[in-house]
């Protein structure tokens, strides 16, 4: 098994990659879902910047900017600390599993997009915090 690498996309190529993966559903659907999952799970959280990143299995995320940690409480009683990175993961892992129950191919697309993100999730240095806070 290949150790999976994130990449961070450079800002003039940020809505390239974006539409890329997912296309107009990006802005419409996607994004508005993750930021929304972000505030729900973590209080504190008020918005920023994003930093997009690439994956080497074929995955996309974004992940705060921000350098703290938020206290982070998941519907399913989770309660813990994370990164942004980890709260960034975290709340597109819940978009792209909500998403995927979506029609046709664009619910496909949020379904391999899980998969990629999970995949490399699991190695993340706060994978059990990820885990906790979506199973």
């Amino acid at each position: 098994m290949s150790i999976i690498t994130a990449k961070i996309v450079p800002a003039p190529q940020r809505m390239d990659a974006a539409d890329q993966h997912f296309g107009i559903r990006y802005p419409l659907t996607v994004e508005p879902m993750i930021y929304q999952f972000a505030t729900q799970l973590a209080q504190a959280y008020s918005g920023g910047y994003w930093h997009f990143y690439l994956l080497s299995n074929g995955g996309f995320y974004m992940a705060p900017k921000q350098d703290e940690s938020f206290a982070v409480l998941a519907d399913n009683g989770y309660e813990g600390s994370m990164s942004t990175e980890a709260l960034g993961i975290t709340a597109c892992l819940y978009a792209y599993s909500n998403l995927s129950f979506g029609e046709g191919s664009f619910g496909e697309t949020c379904a391999d997009h899980y998969h990629w993100l999970y995949e490399f999730a699991m190695a993340h240095p706060e994978a059990a915090e990820i885990r906790a806070a979506i199973d």
